[in-house]
């Protein structure tokens, strides 16, 4: 099977995954961790353009599991996070990864969290070495080792 095709096979898993677990996902660390992933693995190139601004804010609307917050908030903590890493990528980063850390202590939602974060980076059909770079930082600010998601 073409490397495309499984990227977007298991993508489509763990949307399924978290569909399943929405009703345990409406933490408020989880919103914020959840944006906060999102712009990073945005950003994960070192800059972010209008255009892939606008395909992940589209991309957070539809996920499901994020219809259990107010669309308005999570376009505003997306822009506030995506703020912080254009203005210095690698700062950025550090308060970024401390608010996905946020989530460490409840499993499921540090889980849900990172399988977001993949969601978003294979949402394009690839998941390039810099996407897959941040979302393993951010496997280690939450407690979970990167080879449970073959990263």
């Amino acid at each position: 099977m073409p490397i495309w095709n499984q990227l977007r096979q298991s993508a489509q898993t763990m949307q399924g995954q978290l569909a399943a677990k929405k009703n345990d996902l409406k933490s408020g660390a989880f919103r914020d961790a959840s944006m906060a992933i999102c712009a990073l693995v945005a950003a994960a190139d070192g800059t972010i353009d209008l255009a892939e601004r606008q395909r992940v804010a589209s991309l957070i609307i539809s996920n499901d599991v994020l219809n259990n917050f107010p669309a308005d908030d999570l376009q505003r903590r997306f822009n506030d996070y995506v703020g912080k890493l254009q203005a210095d990528f690698e700062f950025g980063k550090v308060s970024v990864l401390q608010d996905i850390g946020k989530t460490k202590k409840k499993p499921a939602e540090a889980r849900a969290v990172i399988q977001i974060g993949i969601v978003i980076g294979g949402a394009d059909g690839t998941f390039d070495k810099s996407e897959q770079a941040v979302v393993r930082e951010a496997c280690f600010a939450v407690g979970i080792s990167p080879e449970e998601f073959d990263l």
